[in-house]
């Protein structure tokens, strides 16, 4: 709870004028609580007791200021708090997101993305209870107890005592009560992600259900996740219940004795009846915050659990880093120097060396697994080698920054990303829109005259996983959004895969007038999508076994030969 506090209580640094304003409300609810009690003496007294009509005037005046007071105080609190709160947790979520988008690719594909979403969206809501409700309501409830507490000690420091020695001993209690509300709440908090995590997959996969009939099994393995998170959360209200009625017990038990001393002080004329009912009722409201801050208290477990997780991402660090320098002049050679590359236990490339130069077109075929892809991470440097070298212009890549390296290469994967956003900023992603350049780019991969005919043309608006376009329109928008960065290296990863054979033609002459300008590297299945490289690489349990044209390779390349003879049939 204190690590908790001292990781947020500095982010208010950042709202001064606001979280001055917030005090002042809450100092301004603190003392009309602690006026409302007040009044209940000269009411008692002065209206009831002496009957003074003057009085009688004076009082529903102050009672109605004192109200004022602290409607007035909650509002500014309330408002100031909230504002704080909910922007903190905005730079929190934004935060969060920019450091974990510059984690390694490694870590997106160990960790599923239902998980991430959970994270981000269920832990964060969780933090923001403390940060825009607990924190601000915790302040506000202390206050509360220092003003009531200072007021009733004021009224009669004897019958004070007996209220302030019980109640601390409630904290014995809820402190195991937090302690089983911590570890449940974790619990909650991964059930919630593995939920989440399901759903993700049930939305993703949702061709493969209904073509499967599946959607039973699929609701049976959600039901199962879904109970777990209701399980879990049940034990947490089963604890949070608990708070309040230990805290009643004891509360009673002070406040019964108080009555009775009261009481006995009142009959024996060493305490007037106002002073006793005032006492009495500050004492009443004094038992609600802290009661108040106990359960508090057991929310706050929920958010540390939330924290936890959260700052697990926080502390993740990317092992792929760019280096200091610009990549400025145009790539004309990259030499891949006796690399090798294991992950996982698995040995993807073993000692693989070639050299690769601006204007020529290069094809990397192979079985799966074979090692053509992951070759490909390592320019784009998803990956760093285990041992060997990568040169551009006889450079260390990783001398280069990441920005400046990703703006000379284009990839385009195998699996086509469609952001849900127009088809301009779809090409000129995370660029500034030339409708110009776009028109180009769309026109270069032969995608211009689906486009053109469409209602908004480039400004038609793509759905998620651009669900309103072929697979082969998908990847004609990708291939152009890749040309419209002017690259020095295209790379493409299956890239005409879903392309008709009319289509495919059109991007081959393509990319034949347009690789004088550039390194083109293909890694494809389809032979004919290669036959007119410049240099073929054959792949083999991570090694490079033949290097040639096709023409070359089908004459002395035993494996490049059995590969043409599987595609053939």
């Amino acid at each position: 709870m204190k690590n908790l506090f001292k990781q947020y209580l500095p982010y208010f640094k950042d709202y001064k004028r606001q979280f001055t304003f917030a005090i002042i409300g809450m100092i301004a609810v603190a003392i009309g609580t602690a006026g409302t009690a007040h009044i209940i003496k000269p009411v008692m007294d002065d209206i009831f007791i002496k009957k003074d009509q003057q009085m009688l005037v004076i009082v529903p005046f102050a009672l109605i200021m004192v109200f004022a007071l602290k409607g007035i105080g909650r509002y500014i609190q309330t408002y100031y708090t909230a504002y704080i709160g909910q922007d903190v947790i905005r730079k929190l979520r934004e935060r969060l997101l920019s450091h974990i988008t510059i984690l390694d690719i490694d870590f997106f594909r160990k960790m599923h993305s239902g998980e991430l979403l959970s994270r981000i969206t269920n832990d964060i809501s969780r933090i923001q209870a403390v940060v825009a409700n607990i924190i601000p309501e915790l302040i506000r409830e202390i206050f509360t107890v220092i003003t009531l507490g200072g007021y009733v000690i004021y009224q009669s420091p004897k019958l004070a005592f007996y209220f302030l020695i019980i109640m601390p001993l409630a904290i014995f209690p809820l402190s195991k009560l937090s302690k089983k509300m911590r570890r449940y709440s974790k619990l909650s908090q991964v059930s919630t992600a593995d939920m989440t995590q399901r759903l993700e997959e049930v939305f993703s996969n949702i061709e493969v259900i209904k073509s499967n009939s599946s959607q039973k099994f699929e609701i049976a393995r959600f039901a199962t996740e879904n109970s777990a998170v209701f399980k879990y959360i049940m034990k947490q209200v089963k604890v949070n219940a608990l708070t309040s009625p230990v805290m009643e017990l004891l509360g009673s038990i002070a406040i019964g004795l108080v009555v009775y001393i009261g009481g006995m002080e009142v009959i024996n004329g060493n305490m007037t009846v106002g002073s006793f009912f005032a006492f009495s009722a500050a004492l009443f409201m004094l038992y609600d915050p802290i009661k108040k801050l106990s359960g508090l208290y057991n929310k706050a477990q929920d958010a540390i659990s939330a924290n936890e997780r959260m700052m697990e991402l926080l502390n993740l660090k990317p092992n792929i880093k760019g280096g200091s320098i610009l990549l400025e002049e145009n790539i004309d050679t990259i030499f891949i120097n006796n690399i090798s590359l294991a992950y996982d236990n698995y040995e993807a490339l073993k000692d693989v060396s070639l050299k690769l130069q601006k204007g020529n077109f290069y094809a990397f075929v192979g079985d799966s697994g074979a090692g053509k892809s992951s070759l490909v991470n390592l320019l784009v440097r998803f990956y760093d080698p285990s041992s060997g070298q990568i040169l551009i212009n006889n450079q260390n890549i990783n001398s280069f920054t990441l920005e400046s390296l990703h703006d000379k290469i284009a990839y385009v994967t195998q699996h086509i990303m469609i952001f849900n956003d127009t088809i301009a900023a779809n090409i000129a992603y995370g660029k500034d829109i030339d409708e110009a350049r776009v028109i180009e780019a769309l026109k270069k991969a032969y995608a211009y005259d689906f486009v053109s005919k469409l209602p908004n043309g480039i400004d038609t608006i793509l759905a998620q996983r651009g669900s309103n376009l072929s697979g082969g329109q998908k990847q004609r928008i990708a291939l152009a959004r890749a040309l419209y960065k002017n690259p020095d290296v295209l790379i493409m990863d299956e890239a005409t895969s879903a392309l008709d054979n009319i289509s495919e033609k059109k991007i081959k002459n393509a990319i034949a007038k347009l690789k004088n300008e550039m390194i083109t590297i293909a890694v494809a299945h389809r032979l004919s999508s290669i036959q007119n490289a410049d240099k073929i690489f054959y792949f083999q349990n991570g090694q490079i076994l033949c290097t040639g044209t096709h023409e070359e390779l089908s004459s002395s390349c035993l494996g490049y030969q059995k590969l043409i003879s599987s595609l053939e049939k």
